[in-house]
């Protein structure tokens, strides 16, 4: 009878935690974001009329949810940690993000990874913070919406984190337009659902609406995959930028590629162990669009481990140039920079644009 029991016993616990896991995978995929293809999004319009041939600025910054500044590493970069160790280095990254925003005024403001309601940053509201703080209009997109996301361990937990678009200009509509999802099922149901944020800002002529737009596309493409997530993604944003211009219309489609601008090289070593970025095709864009970046300073670092170290001083690190800008014909690029923060609060480096409309 006691050998019986021996045995039954660790067969029912076994049984219980098998049963467990099943429940919670089937749980998941009934509440998994499924998100249509093109959902129009809460937005705030400014007051600030749009004129071409007047100068005008954007700024483009992957904020890391205000979680991968320099003292950090990432589990899914060949670190080890999945989220800062407490609420305050967060705030303490968070507050040098709006210093930064706050130093380089822009009429447009992309910003990507930004946190509404995850665990990892103790439920922060980042976008209404930024756009209080701004006081600018601005409309928001989940790319990563899940009640909880059961890995690694400690788990990731509940997410809710996406790409926002704040402008001073007025503002007609705003969705937001699915991207490919490259992972299937049972990945699929606790991992990110990424999509570009459109905002449409009307143009005005002689006083008047002109009846075009400047269709603004803010996007964070996929950066874990085997490369097809990436390729796929991007033939939809082209695909879209295009169709938006034959309506002549003007586009400014930017953020963070995760791949490396054509005839852009990685900065430092390249750590074989380590994430690295796609490449864009330099054929891709038809004739008077541009790629607009600046490869003079890296625009990501690699986080396989926290950047407060001799290596990072002398710069023995893996950095890329994987955040810019595509333009279309009828705009004008008058400079373009990478803001160096070195990474201070951030992994990325905010990249800053003056341009004007044609």
């Amino acid at each position: 009878m006691k050998r019986k029991l021996f045995l039954i016993i660790p067969a029912a616990v076994i049984g219980a935690v098998i049963l467990f896991a099943i429940l919670f995978i089937l749980f998941l995929t009934i509440v998994e974001y499924r998100p249509k293809p093109v959902e129009n999004v809460p937005f705030t319009s400014g007051k600030e009329m749009l004129i071409p041939g007047k100068a005008y600025s954007i700024l483009s910054w992957n904020i890391g949810y205000a979680g991968l500044g320099k003292d950090e590493d990432f589990f899914m970069d060949g670190g080890t940690k999945v989220r800062p160790d407490s609420k305050a280095v967060v705030e303490k990254y968070f507050k040098g993000i709006r210093s930064t925003i706050g130093s380089h005024p822009s009429d447009i403001l992309f910003t990507q990874e930004i946190d509404i309601k995850s665990k990892r940053t103790w439920n922060i509201n980042q976008y209404e913070a930024i756009k209080s703080f701004t006081g600018k209009a601005g409309a928001f997109a989940y790319n990563y919406k899940c009640i909880y996301v059961p890995f690694p361990l400690p788990t990731i937990g509940k997410m809710g984190s996406g790409v926002a678009t704040f402008t001073s200009f007025e503002t007609s509509g705003a969705q937001r337009v699915s991207l490919p999802v490259p992972f299937k099922w049972p990945i699929r149901i606790a991992n990110l659902k990424r999509c570009m944020i459109i905002s449409r800002i009307p143009v005005y002529e002689n006083g008047g609406d002109s009846g075009r737009e400047l269709v603004l596309a803010n996007f964070h493409l996929e950066a874990f995959d085997s490369g097809e997530g990436k390729i796929a993604q991007t033939k939809a944003l082209k695909e879209f930028i295009d169709a938006e211009y034959a309506k002549g219309n003007y586009v400014i489609a930017g953020g963070d590629f995760n791949q490396r601008f054509p005839g852009s090289d990685s900065f430092g070593p390249v750590w074989t162990d380590g994430w690295l970025p796609g490449q864009l095709d330099k054929d891709m864009l038809d004739d008077g669009w541009q790629f607009v970046f600046d490869d003079s300073k890296p625009t990501c670092r690699a986080n396989a481990r926290p950047y407060n170290d001799a290596d990072a001083a002398a710069h023995n690190w893996q950095y890329h140039v994987i955040d810019g800008f595509i333009i279309s014909p009828n705009i004008e690029k008058l400079s373009i920079n990478v803001i160096d923060e070195d990474f201070e609060n951030s992994d990325h480096n905010p990249v800053f644009m003056n341009f004007i409309l044609k």
